[in-house]
């Protein structure tokens, strides 16, 4: 048995500011993520599996309305959601992602599904929620998926061309990159991520991000480590973030550490990549670097108390 477990999650980065945000608001962050570090906690101390505790930890993000994820799922330029999500089993590198989705609850427990049950890594679009109610998921109508600061957020840009990234400072929010994830190591030494997203605000096109895609959002192998990215998806994709932390491990002998913080606040920097990334190694080490000014974040170590933080300090 392994006493190395622990647990990270992350629920976006960017410009988030304190000088922006309210009281209230920073407690309800605080507590949707400590709620979601105990859901995946509470399932490693009892001997399960590191897939389930990366899932669990990720639908609790889903479930709340201030994360870009499921429930506070950003709008199209069409008025519409489309959720993306990936999971990946470190001990087999099985891996499930779905993109394009709308209406299914929770879209990191229809990847789930898809590495277990369907035969692929990645299904997109009506094809998928096919799949998810093959597989009896709950599916929810679009007003459960209704928010009202996302609805002010996407009424602002509609008539433009621009897009948003998860921000406007009019809520106090900042800019944000909206994501959520978890990475864990369980008791009998095996890792995982999980990644699940809204996208952008006002995205078209069918635009899809770094978090559904392997390697570049979503990574984990037992040799090396476990990495759930948040960021500009478009710079994660080309630069491979995720993979790209494992092979440095698995090529080059960087710890953890030092691969975190070379592709962050390097390699993406110099791309002009803006977020940050969770990750734990077979050894039980976690990081949580970012180069954006927040990243709503927290993690625990065997029994030791959850640390959530939210700004760089």
């Amino acid at each position: 048995m392994n006493n190395n477990f622990g647990i990270a999650v992350h629920g976006g980065a960017g410009t988030i500011l304190r000088s922006l945000m309210t009281p209230e608001k920073e407690a309800l962050y605080i507590k949707g993520l400590q709620e979601a570090i105990d859901a995946g906690h509470k399932i490693l101390i009892s001997g399960g599996s590191s897939v389930d505790a990366v899932e669990a930890a990720v639908m609790v993000l889903e479930n709340f309305p201030l994360f870009n994820a499921g429930k506070g799922a950003v709008f199209t330029n069409k008025g519409t959601h489309e959720m993306d999500a990936s999971i990946m089993d470190g001990k087999t590198l099985e891996a499930g992602a779905v993109s394009g989705i709308s209406n299914v609850q929770n879209p990191v427990a229809l990847a789930r599904l898809i590495k277990d049950k369907s035969g692929h890594v990645f299904l997109c679009g009506s094809e998928a929620e096919t799949f998810a109610k093959l597989m009896q998921l709950p599916f929810q109508p679009d007003d459960y998926f209704y928010e009202e600061g996302r609805y002010k957020q996407w009424q602002e840009v509609k008539d433009s061309d621009g897009y948003q990234l998860d921000h406007t400072v009019n809520s106090g929010e900042g800019k944000k990159f909206g994501t959520v994830g978890a990475v864990a190591l369980d008791l009998h030494g095996n890792i995982a991520a999980a990644t699940s997203t809204g996208g952008m605000t006002n995205k078209r096109f069918g635009r899809v991000g770094d978090s559904p895609m392997i390697g570049a959002g979503t990574y984990a192998n037992n040799h090396t480590c476990a990495v759930s990215c948040t960021g500009h998806g478009e710079y994660f994709i080309r630069a491979v973030v995720a993979y790209d932390i494992s092979c440095l491990m698995e090529y080059k002998g960087y710890t953890l550490k030092q691969a975190c913080d070379y592709v962050v606040k390097d390699k993406l920097v110099k791309l002009g990549g803006e977020g940050g990334l969770i990750a734990i190694d077979k050894s039980g080490n976690i990081e949580l670097p970012f180069n954006s000014e927040g990243m709503y974040r927290a993690y625990k170590k065997g029994n030791t108390d959850a640390v959530v933080k939210i700004y760089e300090d």
